[in-house]
């Protein structure tokens, strides 16, 4: 058997790379491929050259990451098996001797989660965007800047000494990660389960409250709403959404075929586990021993079996 290859965010050091060493079994029989972006990870899954991906999805303080969304909107289908949520506390690492950096260098979320600390503990240091906090780790170890705001990860791979840990404006602040793969069989049910979706709705007056009315008819909770433009062309948005739910129970499968005929396009972005593991609130009335009794009715009602 081959060596199972998994793509990451990377480079070597990110909190991506923590969140894949979660979702993934790093045995022998198991390598972890840094990539320098996120279209870059994903787009090696398509092309076969690794078998799965991990990419960050959403921040609980900078929102949604644009990147990941367009990259599973976009191109041939991948499918989420997993996800991993990770609190998001930052280590400040600086070159060997460095003791009052002058230049702070991280990914512009993570440089904004920690405004508050910098602005006390480093008030005069210039602060500059790199494309990763290990990036941005990778450039103090060549000496370009003094200092990095990192994922704690990067101790480890990179030779720099630390200047700060746990570090982190917004004590509750998490990221979630998905593990995308090519589509095939899908992760079983569980109970504690979440399906995401992403849906462009008719351009009419109520677009959106129509789709939106089909969870709500079926019982299934919204977790989760983002919008970005088609890029097709102007006015015209694609909606992300995350939902309670399963493709395999009848009530999100229901939603989805009703999805299917109101909007222009929808693409199923996987059903997986919840990382927090909490069960879906299915309401009476929408369990699939609720639909199997509607349709046995509904079949005898159509072979005239009942007044």
């Amino acid at each position: 058997m081959g060596v199972f290859r998994t793509a990451y965010f990377g480079p070597q050091g990110t909190f991506t790379e923590q969140a894949t060493r979660i979702l993934v079994d790093t045995d022998d029989a198991a390598e972890l491929v840094p990539m320098d972006t996120v279209p870059q990870a994903l787009d090696a899954v398509r092309a076969g050259a690794v078998q799965r991906a991990c990419v960050p999805v959403e921040n609980s303080v900078e929102g949604a990451v644009p990147a990941t969304l367009d990259g599973l909107a976009d191109g041939q289908p991948l499918v989420a098996l997993a996800e991993a949520v990770l609190p998001v506390r930052f280590s400040v690492l600086t070159r060997p001797g460095c003791t009052k950096p002058r230049t702070v260098a991280s990914h512009p979320h993570a440089l904004a989660q920690v405004r508050e600390w910098l602005a006390t503990e480093l008030p005069e240091a210039e602060l500059i965007a790199a494309s990763s906090t290990a990036a941005a780790a990778v450039a103090v170890r060549d000496g370009q800047y003094d200092a990095a705001v990192t994922a704690p990860v990067a101790a480890e791979h990179y030779p720099l000494s630390l200047f700060a840990e746990n570090v982190a404006d917004v004590a509750d602040a998490r990221t979630r990660f998905l593990l995308v793969s090519q589509p095939g069989e899908l992760p079983a049910p569980t109970g504690a389960d979440r399906t995401s979706l992403a849906a462009v709705a008719a351009d009419r007056v109520g677009s959106l409250a129509e789709l939106l009315n089909e969870l709500m008819l079926r019982g299934i909770n919204l977790t989760r709403i983002e919008s970005r433009p088609t890029k097709g062309r102007l006015g015209e948005y694609r909606f992300f959404l995350d939902i309670a739910g399963h493709i395999a129970e009848q009530r999100v499968g229901d939603a989805f075929a009703a999805l299917r005929r109101r909007c222009a396009d929808v693409r199923f972005l996987g059903s997986y586990p919840r990382a927090d593991r909490l069960p879906a609130d299915v309401p009476e009335t929408a369990s699939d021993a609720d639909f199997d009794a509607a349709a046995e009715w509904l079949a005898a009602v159509r072979r005239g079996e009942l007044a």
